[in-house]
């Protein structure tokens, strides 16, 4: 029973945070945001969606472990698993904002990560806020600069301009329906994860930066696995970052400051965000050497094996 609710809770999740990035793409259209705006905002928080609830289910459950575990393992399989397979399939380009504002602001947040949990044993409301305030920084300097470069810089296609046309009532059934099968994933898949980490004596953290990461992250995998196939637009390599910057500001920034995380393992600062650091600091080389702004298949495989690696020692500790 407990594989299937672990399974309903997947696909839940999945359902809700493609009717939720509807619903809050096509009610921005109402609010008349330009599609530039609705990408890096909207779109954006809609697909942490999944990672939130989840992490907020566990934290208000008191299980900190799955919270905590459910970010900083998206992170890493946002780079080692979805950026690896995608570049396996179809390479990709590098843009400039990769180092010029994403990777820097990913690094700062990941090691604030480290240093806050690491003095506190946990993330209080205001670290919290923080976090969050930390994002509404980067996102206004993110649209400022778009709004800068919006001449040279090509149209993301990856926004539906139809949902322009959606009626209210329909945004309105979407969102329940996002709303409602978000918040039924996420309790189907902590309940389920927490039993099955009981039955086989294996701890709620491995769970989190295995499984229920893994999961949440499928939306990210799903959509960069099919756009590679189809090869109908470049995946951008700032897309995945800004997913774990979101996922570090966002998800815990807002459970943080509804219900303050607890580090319960050891593990966690001593392995697991050291890993998540370095498959950060790993893309730079991957960037730039030995040829500048692409990932290409060899570099995908590399961020993949170092993934499969991080699983199995995980797994197996």
């Amino acid at each position: 029973m407990d594989y299937i609710f672990v399974f309903l809770g997947f696909v839940l999740l999945v359902v809700g945070g493609e009717f939720l990035v509807r619903s809050s793409v096509a009610l921005s259209f109402k609010l008349h945001l330009s599609k530039m705006v609705i990408g890096l905002t909207v779109v954006s928080f809609a697909t942490s969606a999944p990672e939130l609830l989840v992490s907020l289910q566990a934290a208000l459950n008191g299980f900190s472990d799955i919270a905590l575990g459910n970010v900083i393992g998206s992170n890493i399989a946002n780079i080692g698993l979805v950026l690896g397979i995608t570049a396996i399939i179809s390479p990709l380009a590098i843009d400039k904002d990769f180092y010029k504002l994403n990777w820097p602001v990913m690094m700062v947040l990941s090691i604030a990560l480290y240093f806050i949990l690491k003095s506190n044993l946990q993330i209080s409301r205001s670290e919290g806020l923080a976090l969050l305030l930390v994002l509404f920084v980067y996102l206004f300097i993110l649209i400022k600069r778009a709004k800068k470069e919006r001449g040279t810089q090509p149209v993301d296609d990856s926004i539906d301009e139809g949902l322009s046309k959606t009626s209210n009532f329909k945004i309105i059934i979407w969102l329940l329906i996002g709303g409602v099968a978000l918040y039924g994933g996420s309790e189907l898949l902590v309940s389920g994860a927490v039993s099955l980490a009981e039955g086989f004596g294996i701890s709620e953290r491995v769970i989190a930066v295995t499984m229920i990461a893994v999961g949440t992250s499928i939306p990210e995998l799903a959509a960069s696995v099919i756009a590679a196939l189809k090869k109908e637009k470049a995946i951008s390599l700032g897309n995945l970052i800004g997913s774990n910057i979101f996922n570090i500001s966002s998800v815990l920034g807002l459970t943080a400051l509804i219900q303050p995380i607890a580090v319960k393992s050891s593990e966690v600062l001593t392995n697991d965000i050291f890993w998540m650091i370095g498959f950060a600091i790993i893309l730079v080389p991957l960037a730039f050497l030995p040829k500048k702004f692409e990932l290409g298949r060899k570099r995908g495989l590399v961020l993949f094996i170092g993934y499969a690696i991080f699983i199995g020692l995980t797994i197996s500790a």
